[in-house]
């Protein structure tokens, strides 16, 4: 076997696998060529999810006929030029591999013009292989036309994920840059519809509001932090706004959006005695300081840097989130029933008559089953003994102690409501008044494919405008839960794993809005709720997980309980 040089073509597709992962690549360096050419309107075109067509127009800088040729083969750039410029990158883009690895997986066209030319020219290149070199008319700036993506890489097209992904991630994309830079007005249309849009004026809490939505963006709070060698500015989240995974939490050094773990983890630590364990907050920091400190020539994406001091730039994140957090936060109010004990709490209520008028956990009597149709075989029937930590409650049965986690216990009884529910007509509970429920986009996107689903299970829903829609009724199951409430919990990626409901589209989303409904870990039941909750788990046709499978219940058998206590022998 003798040692030989690849043909360039294969060499362009062996290096467009780290440059192009799926279409929001090829939307992502696009729109870094548009900014680093100045310009101040960038307009995208979607179709087919980015498979059929991706087109990135702007009226930047523009360039003339040597230069269209130059910039489609690999390592050509205008950004460095000498090994030194390398330390002191300050553009977005500088590698010289964008262009040359699209086109070597597509069907490419890219037209340009500068100021000083009289006409635009369009160069198209299939597969890599350069087709025709023509001049056209158009404005000052660049169009450039991605067509038929990884056409000559099946394999790489089988595995990108479903339209509704794809179209999500570059809808993300977008969303970044229009954040990163809100002095740009950025337009973004995918399969003929208005996905975003910005007006270019500068004001970043406008791009705000369309990322996260009007009601999420207003409780936002507002970090400027400035020091000699470094700025943080952004926005975070107060405590009382929080997500179940890391998502929302996003970085920009020199307003380059990066991923970097370290980050995350200063922004959570500032957090530290705020947050519930497993919540995360929002976060849109910027970082600006000396590119010389900052490596961004880690990885061809470019999503990653290396720090010269981490450590620092980790400590001065974390100050800056904190110090924010302090200035926003009111002092808290302390008063004589926070002491109270939950036991206490019940005896008021049944002086008082208010034990018989459950207020957390209403019985619902058409859940509950006659107890000679439960099988034992799922779960035995049992005794219940209180609640420990306002979170757990404890059961004895007929073969040892159970402790049984009431939000994932109350989560499987609605769960099994919903599906009993769905070969019937589901009930519905009108609302006095329409809820409108303002949005980010990519929340809107998700819920628009999913309403006719909302609808099966006894919702109301309609689009609204822009990013908002309109709630007429609920299912009569979650009518004592906000609507806005429900219909967030539908969008909102509440479960890192939902294995077990991966391909059951319905039934992850019921999963997700009973996750929303379920009474909460620290809330305090009376004796009567926890009696309620406790048969309506024995009624369930799978009482010991929750619908996305966490167990329920630990049992701890009288035989483990008679070895911990040195009743049968050594422990």
């Amino acid at each position: 076997m003798t040692i030989h040089l690849l043909p360039s073509e294969i060499a362009s597709q062996i290096a467009a696998g780290e440059v192009v992962e799926r279409p929001a690549s090829v939307v992502k360096e696009l729109i870094e060529n548009s900014l680093d050419a100045q310009a101040t309107r960038i307009n995208v075109i979607i179709e087919g999810a980015g498979r059929k067509v991706i087109e990135v127009s702007d009226n930047g800088q523009g360039m003339d006929d040597e230069d269209i040729q130059l910039s489609v083969l690999r390592y050509a750039t205008s950004k460095i030029d000498a090994i030194s410029d390398l330390t002191q990158i300050q553009s977005l883009g500088f590698r010289g591999e964008a262009l040359a690895s699209i086109s070597s997986v597509s069907r490419f066209q890219i037209t340009s013009r500068n100021q000083s030319m009289p006409h635009a020219t369009r160069l198209l290149i299939e597969g890599g292989v350069k087709v025709s070199l023509t001049a056209v008319g158009a404005p000052v700036g660049t169009t450039v036309r991605v067509e038929d993506l990884f056409m000559n890489v099946p394999a790489r097209l089988k595995f990108l994920k479903q339209d509704q992904t794809e179209r999500i991630r570059i809808d993300q994309v977008v969303a970044h840059y229009a954040f990163a830079y809100p002095e740009v007005q950025f337009h973004l249309v995918q399969e003929s519809k208005n996905n975003l849009t910005t007006s270019g004026n500068g004001n970043r809490a406008e791009v705000l509001i369309m990322l996260l939505g009007l009601d999420t963006a207003k409780q936002m709070i507002e970090v400027v932090y400035e020091e000699p060698e470094i700025k943080v500015y952004g926005f975070i989240s107060p405590p009382s706004l929080t997500r179940s995974n890391r998502k929302e939490i996003h970085f920009y050094v020199n307003r380059r959006p990066i991923q970097d773990s370290s980050l995350a983890s200063a922004a959570i630590q500032a957090y530290h005695t705020y947050l519930m364990v497993g919540r995360y907050p929002i976060v849109k920091l910027f970082i600006d300081m000396d590119p010389a400190k900052v490596d961004v020539n880690v990885h061809p994406a470019k999503a990653e840097v290396r720090f010269a001091n981490p450590n620092w730039i980790f400590s001065q994140v974390q100050h800056a989130v904190r110090r924010a957090l302090l200035a926003a936060s009111p002092i808290p109010q302390i008063t004589s029933s926070i002491w109270q004990p939950s036991w206490d709490l019940i005896e008021r209520e049944k002086e008082s008559g208010e034990l018989n008028q459950p207020r957390l956990y209403p019985p619902q009597p058409d859940l509950i089953e006659a107890q000679s149709n439960i099988k034992l075989s799922h779960m035995p029937l049992l005794r219940l003994v209180g609640q420990v930590a306002a979170t757990y409650l404890v059961a004895e049965g007929p073969d040892g102690l159970y402790l049984i986690d009431q939000h994932a216990a109350h989560e499987r009884v609605l769960f099994e409501k919903f599906l009993k529910n769905q070969n019937q007509k589901s009930v519905s509970q009108k609302l006095l008044d329409s809820v409108i429920v303002p949005m980010s986009q990519v929340q809107a996107s998700l819920l628009e494919n999913q309403l006719d689903i909302l609808n099966q299970i006894g919702f109301e829903v309609e689009k609204f405008g822009p990013n908002t829609v309109k709630i007429r009724a609920i299912p009569a199951l979650l009518g004592n839960m906000q609507p806005q409430l429900a219909i967030l919990a539908v969008v909102e990626n509440l479960e890192e794993d939902e294995t077990p409901l991966e391909k059951e589209q319905t039934k992850k989303i019921i999963a997700r809005v009973c996750k929303r409904a379920a009474v909460k870990a620290g809330q305090i039941l009376s004796a009567e709720e926890q009696k309620t909750l406790l048969a309506d788990l024995e009624a369930c046709e799978s009482p010991r997980t929750c619908p996305h499978g966490r167990p329920t219940m630990i049992h701890l058998s009288v035989d483990i309980l008679e070895r911990q206590f040195g009743r049968r022998g050594a422990i």
